[in-house]
Order: structure tokens, then C-alpha cells, then sequence
């Protein structure tokens, strides 16, 4: 997710609000906030779901109806989301 520098620290604040809300939500094995480090307004939310369902689950929640439109209007470039299989943990 790309943010307007001036929405970072919002941005940062509105996660510690809902991190253990999302973190909690039925099927979420994992949750973990990045920050990139030559471009501080770049994070990326890298989560483990035990199944698609509790994804699917998580996007039409009560949470992520909050938080998203919350969300949304800090971009500063349209957000990315994919879905990827592990291969290899060590």
C-alpha cells in the first residue's frame, strides 16, 4: 500500500487500533505489518488465513468494513493484494 507521506503516522495509528481485531479473526493464522525502507509510505500487511473461506470471511466482516474505507482515502496510488502459496519455510 502506497500512502500520501502526510498519512503515514494516521495510517500507523488506525492499525494499532485494529490490529488485534484483524489478527483475531476466525482463521487468521498470522499477521504481520512491513514498512519499506527507502520509501517509508510503502507498507505491505502480510497475513496467513487457514483457508480462502476465512479470508472471504475477514473481507465482508464487520472489522474490515470499518477499517477499509478508513483506509482507502490515505492512498496515494491505488492498492495491490494478491494471494500466494508457500513453497518453502525454513
Amino acid at each position: 500500500m502506497t500512502f500520501r507521506s502526510e498519512s503515514v503516522t494516521d495510517f500507523r495509528k488506525l492499525f494499532d487500533q485494529y490490529k488485534e481485531r484483524i489478527r483475531g479473526a476466525n482463521g487468521c493464522a498470522h499477521l504481520t505489518l512491513l514498512q519499506q525502507e527507502d520509501e517509508p509510505w510503502v507498507f505491505f500487511t502480510y497475513s496467513k488465513w487457514e483457508n480462502e473461506k476465512f479470508l472471504d470471511e475477514y473481507r465482508y466482516s464487520s472489522t474490515f468494513a470499518e477499517v477499509w474505507p478508513q483506509v482507502k482515502v490515505m492512498f496515494a496510488a491505488p492498492a495491490e493484494a494478491w494471494t500466494v502459496n508457500e513453497i518453502i519455510e525454513l
